[in-house]
């Protein structure tokens, strides 16, 4: 058996969080290994968040170009694939090559292994013939896959998982879409307004399932408006490959296309882990940690994995939590104060320390300057980046109603609104408004519109800091502008 290598942290899986978290320690002055099998930066910048976006903005420029002859005059569009595949090959991703993030890791002082990396007993991590013991703990950020439903005949088929989707460089000319998520929305959007015939395949009873049944039929209209076929409670049954068009079987119907894009959801795989080596469940479907991202003693986790949403910038917000709290785990170990204490910090990690401090804890009050925050999710933002987007942040009116809540909600039709009218072509979407009428305090809402991601940013601010319902009809709200509509809604909460 190899002699272990003393480190003082060991991070598994450089994703968007594992970077983050390993790059920050050894800026910090920590010896920081870094072990990756796949690409440092995960699937965010290859395949998920900057290319998918890359497509999107480029899709949405052929709508708007179509819009032309209802709004000044005409247009003629001719779709080219070309220039997108080449602005995600070469400007996003470098051909799927991370030497980039690789050199930026390293960079910032840590060590970089390739490979799999796995937990051999507290504190020690194996890598091929390599073990490293970490001093201060063990950062897992490895992710998530494609979680593929055992559908009889799938596995022996060349379906696309979204990566391929993404690596694309010739489209095909129809595409069965499995599965109606904000993935598989967002894609089929994107492929059928480049002239690709798309079906989309979806077994719950509406698309974008977990978000307000409104927004899932603005969803659903829009892409219907681009000619994408949508069938809903429509579970697949078997899946079948001829060699040149794959069919779906489901519920007595059955769909044909030239390539079939599988996006039913995303798995950690903890049995890949040796999670049991320190006795953690590995056969959960996430890894469990609590407000601190601590997922055993010795043990933190971050991003995807932890099962707290499948956005980057809920990685980057548990990162934070993370660095803050092995750097005051560190203090505490050389004999210094905890992190509510005043000393100083030892390897330049003060400034880290100082960079996280001052967020929300569970409960919704700041952490004091300089103390170890802890995670609060009531606020968590997410946007489906369709064409009208569907931004949403908190809990829907369901969610609410099963908790217990004395719910209130308060909508506007965006196309009622000046903006709107002004907007013409394309202008769907609306405001909708989830409050606790107890609190006098908004727990939820929704965001549907030609920019309904950025007009969020208000409503996430609201929930956040829990604004009175008061304060927020008080407010002044630009005119004309779509996030104006949030004071329709305000007045229309009952």
């Amino acid at each position: 058996m190899a002699e272990p290598e003393l480190v003082d942290v060991v991070a598994v899986g450089l994703g968007v969080g594992g970077e983050e978290v390993a790059g920050r320690l050894a800026e910090a002055g920590l010896t920081v290994v870094g072990i990756e099998r796949d690409l440092v930066g995960g699937e965010c910048p290859y395949w998920g968040c900057i290319p998918s976006k890359m497509m999107i903005r480029a899709a949405n420029a052929l709508a708007e170009a179509h819009r032309v002859n209802e709004l000044a005059g005409s247009a003629e569009v001719r779709p080219d694939w070309a220039p997108v595949a080449r602005r995600i090959r070469e400007e996003a991703t470098d051909t799927w090559d991370d030497k980039v993030a690789v050199d930026r890791f390293t960079g910032k002082g840590g060590r970089f292994v390739r490979g799999s990396g796995r937990l051999d007993g507290p504190n020690r991590v194996r890598v091929g013939d390599q073990v490293f013991e970490a001093r201060y703990g063990v950062v897992l950020g490895t992710g998530t896959r494609p979680s593929v439903p055992p559908i009889d005949g799938l596995a022996d088929t060349p379906y696309w998982t979204n990566h391929q989707a993404i690596e694309v460089e010739e489209l095909p000319e129809s595409l069965l879409v499995l599965g109606g998520g904000a993935i598989g929305l967002e894609l089929a959007q994107v492929f059928a307004r480049f002239g690709v015939r798309v079906t989309v395949v979806e077994a719950a009873d509406r698309v974008l399932a977990l978000e307000e049944p409104e927004a899932s039929k603005v969803a659903a209209g829009a892409l219907r408006a681009d000619g994408v076929e949508i069938h809903t409670g429509v579970r697949a049954g078997r899946v079948s490959h001829d060699g040149s068009a794959f069919t779906v079987h489901a519920d007595g119907a059955a769909f044909s296309g030239e390539k079939l894009l599988v996006v039913t959801g995303r798995k950690a795989h903890l049995e890949e882990l040796g999670l049991d080596s320190v006795g953690i469940d590995c056969t959960q479907r996430y890894l469990p940690v609590n407000e601190r991202m601590h997922a055993a003693e010795g043990i933190w986790a971050v991003g995807d994995l932890t099962g707290e949403g499948a956005f980057t910038h809920i990685a980057m917000y548990q990162a934070g939590i993370v660095v803050a709290d092995v750097l005051d785990h560190m203090r505490r170990a050389r004999g210094g104060p905890d992190a509510s204490g005043t000393a100083s910090v030892v390897g330049g990690a003060a400034g880290v320390v100082s960079a996280v401090g001052g967020a929300m804890s569970a409960g919704g009050s700041a952490a004091a300057p300089g103390s170890v925050p802890v995670a609060d999710y009531r606020a968590l933002p997410r946007v489906t980046f369709t064409d009208p987007e569907v931004g949403a942040v908190g809990l829907t009116e369901q969610q609410a109603r099963e908790r217990g809540i004395n719910v209130q909600t308060g909508y506007a039709d965006l196309t009622a609104s000046t903006r709107g009218w002004i907007h013409k072509a394309g202008n769907a979407g609306f405001i909708k408004l989830v409050a606790d009428a107890d609190q006098g305090v908004l727990i939820g809402a929704t965001s549907v519109g030609p920019a309904g991601g950025e007009v969020l940013s208000a409503l996430v601010v609201a929930v956040h800091a829990a604004v009175p319902v008061s304060q927020l009809r008080h407010m002044i709200y630009a005119y004309p502008t779509f996030h104006r509509a949030i004071e329709d809604a305000l007045r229309n909460l009952k």
